[in-house]
């Protein structure tokens, strides 16, 4: 008899090969299109965009894994604002106003409570979500606790703060230090409102990839951060935290490799690092990626199709501490539902154990 979705991460989880690579699309867009309702649905109004992922997850054979939050996320928070996706190509919130303007705005700046901004609506959304958990549902509550740097960024701009990294490095850390204080804040806040009992938290990294930073600006500025918080979120009785390292991080990663992600953590990656990579880098941890959005979105069914099979047969094979297949960030909403269909015909006809 097949294992449910559920027990394929539970048994990832005890380190034991499941019967099927599991499937976990990182999707908070494509349900709310699929049901038929809007992208902004999926950040502004929880029960639409609770009940259309759990019917999207049913309906493919996806890990139901629910999920409200968004890249741009600190800005409205510490008292910008956002502005919701609209229009055929906007895919998520992105900051309108950030709060810090200058150097001056930094200093000024004091860490905001646990309910401001989104943190309201994403209370809501788990508290319908803890209220059950299907045989998909490995976890019901993913709750923020990480993206110290990319939330720095969202606070003050990425560019803005870039520049500060090398003309103002004092506001930089901190900046870094406000956000990292706030992170951990809210880690033991979502403790004392669901637990720690089928909650994952999360982060994600795209704002200190090479692409903007560079490694040794990432070692001073980044990784320490993220190592404290880590540990501090371990040390509050968590299991396991969920990291997406997004980007061209390749020249990053001995950082990342002295970061605790639990026992065993799930690092989802970008299609910049290889399946191989990750499994070398973290080989005691669970590998989730890493199949290039942009093939989902604009490729055809068939090379869908090859793309997901060249994924399963890499990451079966190359991460030891287990695979789960995903793309390399969000699922793009607007993929067609053909190619949908085709990625999951590769997951069954490539993925059994």
């Amino acid at each position: 008899m097949a294992m449910t979705n559920r027990q394929r991460v539970e048994a990832l989880l005890r380190r034991e090969k499941p019967d099927r690579v599991p499937v976990w699309p990182f999707a908070m867009g494509f349900p709310v299109l699929y049901t038929k309702t809007s992208i902004a649905d999926a950040y502004n109004k929880p029960e639409v965009a609770y009940a259309a992922q759990k019917k999207t997850t049913q309906d493919f054979d996806w890990i139901f894994i629910p999920m409200m939050g968004y890249a741009a996320f600190g800005g409205w928070e510490f008292g910008g604002e956002v502005k919701w996706p609209s229009g055929e190509f906007a895919q998520a919130p992105m900051v309108l106003r950030h709060p810090v303007e200058t150097v001056d705005d930094v200093w000024k700046l004091k860490v905001p409570g646990p309910d401001t901004g989104i943190v309201p609506l994403q209370k809501e959304f788990y508290k319908l979500s803890s209220s059950e958990q299907g045989d998909n549902s490995p976890f019901n509550v993913v709750s923020y606790a990480g993206s110290n740097f990319t939330r720095a960024g969202n606070i003050a701009g990425p560019e803005k703060l870039a520049k500060w990294l090398i003309k103002q490095p004092e506001a930089a850390h901190h900046l870094m230090r406000l956000a990292t204080d706030y992170i951990l804040m809210l880690a033991a806040h979502w403790k004392e409102v669901f637990g720690i009992e089928g909650v994952l938290p999360w982060g994600a990294e795209p704002t200190s990839a090479n692409q903007l930073i560079s490694p040794s600006k990432f070692e001073e500025f980044v990784f320490p951060y993220i190592k404290e918080t880590n540990e501090k979120v371990l040390g509050m009785g968590y299991k396991h935290i969920l990291y997406h390292i997004c980007g061209e991080h390749n020249e990053n990663l001995p950082y990342w490799q002295q970061i605790p992600f639990g026992d065993p953590g799930m690092i989802t990656i970008g299609h910049e690092i290889t399946l191989e990579k990750a499994g070398q880098v973290f080989p005691n941890d669970i590998i989730m990626g890493n199949l290039e959005p942009a093939i989902i979105q604009s490729g055809t069914a068939e090379q869908v199709y090859e793309a997901t099979k060249k994924n399963i047969q890499e990451g079966m094979n190359k991460c030891p501490g287990g695979y789960i297949f995903a793309p390399g960030c969000e699922l793009p909403p607007r993929s067609s539902i053909e190619n949908i269909q085709s990625m999951m015909k590769a997951v069954n006809d490539f993925g059994w154990y």
